[in-house]
């Protein structure tokens, strides 16, 4: 089966993650937010029981295991990124060939719910509880941002599970920081500030909705040349992806899974205390 390919081929790098990191209900929360994803991915396997060739459910399958594989780890569930990394690269090539249908893929989707559900410590959803993807909800506002002039460190995340609990280390070390989860509200804001000779360090998704992280560099590089120091976080941390990004005039990589420890470890050092 290609998906067990993928998986046995997966080669990942153990992080120490200790939930003395989480502060009280965090954990909490994603697990949460990851039973409402679970009902999603379940709803996917469904749609493509009925029609395997369903782009839209595809598209969509692509779009939470790339969630799920930056979160998952993040948050110490460490097998539940890996079998979501492997059911990414699956659901790539199914979006790419959308009517080479040569698998049931409702069937691999439904065992993949399973076993990220048991990987999670969570219950599958029973037949009945399935949902479709929701329609597009209107993108959180950015967090209450500081005085641009006392800003250090701006995050650009669409994972709210990921964004969360980055958000709570700068908040905890006491950094002045704000956070927007959509790529071209970003990039107008990060337009629009005036920093001075502070700048603010750049922690950047790579894979955003409405622009992605290569296109804003690209323009700050060009409208706000060094303005910013900017640092990529993917879930693509190959050899090819980092030297893209450093190319392009990155700092550097935060590759997810992020441990949090390592995480601010890191940031101290880009930001300088």
């Amino acid at each position: 089966m290609a998906f067990a390919t993928r998986l046995s081929n997966l080669v990942f790098m153990s992080v120490d993650h200790t939930p003395a990191e989480l502060p009280p209900g965090l954990l909490a929360e994603y697990l949460e937010s990851a039973a409402t994803q679970l009902q999603v991915l379940a709803g996917l396997a469904d749609r493509l029981t009925v029609a395997a060739n369903d782009t839209e459910a595809l598209d969509g399958l692509r779009r939470e295991t790339h969630k799920i594989r930056g979160s998952a780890g993040s948050y110490g569930f460490w097998e539940a990124s890996r079998l979501a990394a492997g059911m990414e690269e699956t659901a790539k090539d199914w979006v790419a060939r959308p009517h080479e249908v040569d698998l049931d893929r409702g069937s691999i989707v439904q065992w993949f719910v399973a076993q990220l559900a048991e990987s999670l410590q969570l219950e599958a959803p029973p037949p009945g509880e399935r949902s479709a993807p929701p329609a597009p909800a209107p993108v959180p506002s950015p967090t209450p941002a500081p005085a641009p002039d006392a800003l250090e460190v701006i995050l650009v995340e669409d994972d709210p599970a990921l964004a969360g609990l980055l958000e709570y280390g700068l908040r905890a070390r006491g950094y002045r920081f704000v956070t927007f989860r959509n790529g071209r509200d970003a990039l107008d804001a990060l337009l629009a500030l005036d920093v001075g000779d502070l700048h603010p360090l750049l922690l950047l998704d790579v894979d955003l909705p409405a622009l992605d992280g290569y296109s804003i560099l690209d323009t700050l590089t060009r409208e706000r040349p060094g303005q910013y120091r900017v640092v990529f976080t993917t879930v693509h941390g190959d050899e090819s992806e980092q030297l893209r990004g450093l190319e392009a005039g990155a700092l550097d990589y935060l590759v997810k899974p992020i441990s949090l420890r390592v995480a601010l470890e890191k940031i101290r050092r880009w930001v300088g205390h």
